[in-house]
């Protein structure tokens, strides 16, 4: 029951109620961001949500378009600006995905959206967190975030896809904001967000 009906006003009466209260926040951040981005204030990019199906997520833009010699993109170290990492630092680049949720493409709780060309790299138990939509936090965020392996990060979308429940999502997105204030699982070393995924030989993953 939840699932099907609850989840969704828990999705929409929370994102509302994010984009009210943070409202100044979000406009001083796309104030700074305009300048810094010499104009350029969100990142669209296509990633599978609900059954694989494609759809376009927003964030804000924390980094400039630079290339090297050869038209290759520089390293992410390399192009991130000062106010961007900062955006980063505090999770707000996340931000713009309540609008996401409000229009139905994304949830709050949930496994994250990947890259889709990752799709074809998914073993059958890891294409199982397509069964539900994806969100802006969910149990592989409070559980490392991007500080931990891939492998590990699927064995806990697993394993929310297989628990989801209200109180559940409720301690998820309470964790997460605890996280945010203490800037845990930022990035992986070596990266500024995370290396990419390249496939798996074998998942396993036990439920208790």
């Amino acid at each position: 029951m939840y699932q099907k009906f609850g989840k969704r006003v828990v999705d929409l009466g929370l994102a509302l109620s994010l984009l009210t209260v943070f409202f100044p926040i979000f406009l001083i951040v796309c104030i700074l961001l305009l300048v810094k981005n010499k104009g350029a204030l969100f990142f669209y990019q296509d990633r599978p949500g609900l059954n694989g199906k494609v759809f376009k997520i927003i964030k804000f833009k924390t980094m400039v378009d630079a290339f090297d010699q050869e038209g290759r993109p520089l390293s992410d170290a390399e192009r991130i600006t000062q106010t961007g990492a900062l955006v980063r630092k505090t999770s707000f680049d996340e931000f713009p995905q309540l609008f996401n949720v409000i229009i139905g493409e994304m949830s709050m709780v949930g496994p994250r959206p990947l890259l889709v060309e990752y799709l074809p790299l998914y073993d059958d138990l890891q294409q199982q967190r397509h069964t539900v939509k994806p969100g802006i936090t969910g149990w592989a965020q409070i559980n490392g975030r991007n500080a931990i392996s891939w492998e590990k990060k699927f064995e806990l979308d697993i394993w929310y896809v297989n628990h989801i429940g209200l109180l559940l999502d409720l301690k998820i997105l309470l964790l997460t904001f605890g996280n945010v204030l203490q800037g845990k699982g930022v990035s992986q070393q070596g990266h500024v967000t995370v290396g990419r995924f390249t496939g798996s030989k074998k998942t396993k993953i036990e439920f208790e």
